[in-house]
């Protein structure tokens, strides 16, 4: 029972697959937001967008966070962004097909993906940074500390 867990989390450190299921997610809710608006909801045109820089957030954050599972580092940082390229680009275009505006007429959101990708490049450094200070720290090798005389 435990292999098919285990066999099923390994799937999802992949960070294509990652961003596989979060561009699924965008589908689905822009597929709401459709009917929703079709029900009777107020929906902002530009809602699309929305949902594309929030998913993209999702990404982000949980990314980096998996990437502290990962054995080579080189490899996993390469699909990671490689990865984030992809979804940033399919979320946008969903966005576009979704809502019918660009994003430069849907106002902020180019500044709103500026910033996400700023903040996703300072996510995945800090947690690589962390990593390096765990693996430095236990090839250290740790004595106790000396016991020095005062001088009085």
């Amino acid at each position: 029972m435990s292999t098919a867990s285990d066999s099923s989390f390994v799937k999802i450190q992949n960070p294509v697959v990652q961003a596989a299921g979060i561009l699924a997610a965008v589908l689905v809710f822009n597929i709401g937001a459709i009917f929703a608006r079709y029900a009777g909801m107020d929906v902002e045109q530009r809602f699309p967008w929305t949902i594309a820089a929030s998913f993209i957030l999702f990404f982000a954050a949980g990314n980096s966070i998996m990437s502290l599972q990962s054995d080579n580092m080189d490899k996993y940082w390469t699909r990671s962004i490689l990865s984030f390229i992809g979804l940033a680009g399919a979320a946008g275009g969903f966005a576009y097909l979704f809502s019918s505006l660009s994003m430069n007429e849907a106002g902020s959101y180019k500044w709103i993906y500026i910033v996400l990708t700023i903040g996703y490049l300072v996510f995945l450094s800090m947690i690589g940074f962390m990593r390096k200070i765990v693996e430095f720290a236990q090839r250290e090798e740790w004595n106790q500390p000396r016991i020095r005389k005062r001088k009085k």
